[in-house]
């Protein structure tokens, strides 16, 4: 079993670290501070109890997997770690920040993947050292990551494919299933997903169906285990617009992001864990109107 480390303790980033400790790895999990690494583990706990109750994972597995899991802040606690995964907020600037302040405590074989979800890998390897570049490339998970058994792999321009193959390997022996994607800036299935979006989000701003119907219509027509505006508010609307303003700068016109999104984000509605997106919520249930 490797030690794998995840940097950056939100949703993907906890949900990434469970992943490898349900399979038997060891994993060291940061984020800026304490707080949001116990507020981590509180969010995995009841991951799991969920988990438990649908069938997903056995009580024992469970705790177990608790148990792998060593929080904290440091980053000198990655100096020991033979993957290491980035997975913080969606923005060049600051995963470039992120991997200066990083490498200085990772082995000389380390591999360094990021979750990034639209940015390119070799513009990423530009905040690294060329001797780093052939062991970093992209990993892209899919919400939520315990149950979405899809990773898109992204070498850079200079990734090595031992690096590749052993991440496709490292990923087949926790339940997943890698696919390789050239590396384009949106990959392949963001930009799939956003154009659904954006268009689903048009249909509601010109009347065409409400909130509500359209997500009805995608899963009783569609087959989708969720609605597009269901979805947006569980991955959040200020990183889908985050996203679709990444696809629009590099794309053009057909990734605009409407400006109804652009509203809410504005007002603070950024989903479902903040209480209110394209639905209400109370303590994470949606509330019927």
């Amino acid at each position: 079993m490797k030690k794998i480390g995840v940097v950056g303790a939100g949703m993907m980033g906890s949900e990434i670290a469970l992943t490898f400790a349900l399979a038997g790895h060891q994993v060291y999990l940061t984020d800026r501070n304490l707080a949001q690494t116990n507020a981590a583990i509180t969010n995995l706990q009841a991951v799991l109890s969920r988990g438990i109750k649908r069938g997903q994972f056995e009580p024992m597995q469970s705790e177990r997997a608790l148990k792998c899991i060593t929080t904290g802040v440091e980053l000198s606690g990655y100096e020991d770690c033979e993957v290491v995964i980035e997975a913080v907020f969606e923005d060049a600037v600051v995963k470039g920040e992120t991997y200066q302040r990083l490498v200085p405590f990772l082995r000389d074989d380390c591999i360094l993947a990021s979750n990034t979800s639209s940015i390119s890998i070799t513009a990423l390897s530009g905040n690294l050292l060329p001797e780093q570049r052939a062991r970093f490339l992209g990993t892209h998970y899919f919400s939520p990551v315990t149950r979405m058994p899809l990773v898109e792999v992204i070498p850079g321009l200079d990734t090595a494919v031992a690096t590749v193959d052993t991440m496709f390997d490292l990923l087949k022996s926790v339940g997943k299933e890698p696919i390789r994607v050239k590396d384009v800036v949106g990959f392949a299935v963001n930009r799939v997903l956003h154009m659904f979006f954006i268009e689903a989000t048009r249909l509601v701003e010109e009347g065409v169906i409400s909130v509500e119907d359209m997500d009805k219509a995608c899963k009783l027509g569609l087959g989708h285990p969720i609605g597009p505006f269901e979805l947006m508010d569980v991955t959040t609307n200020n990183l889908g617009l985050e996203v679709q303003d990444i696809l629009h700068h590099h794309y053009g016109e057909r990734f605009l992001p409407r400006p109804i999104l652009r509203n809410i984000v504005a007002a603070g509605y950024n989903g479902k864990k903040y209480g209110r997106g394209w639905y209400k919520y109370v303590e994470g249930k949606r509330v019927i109107e």
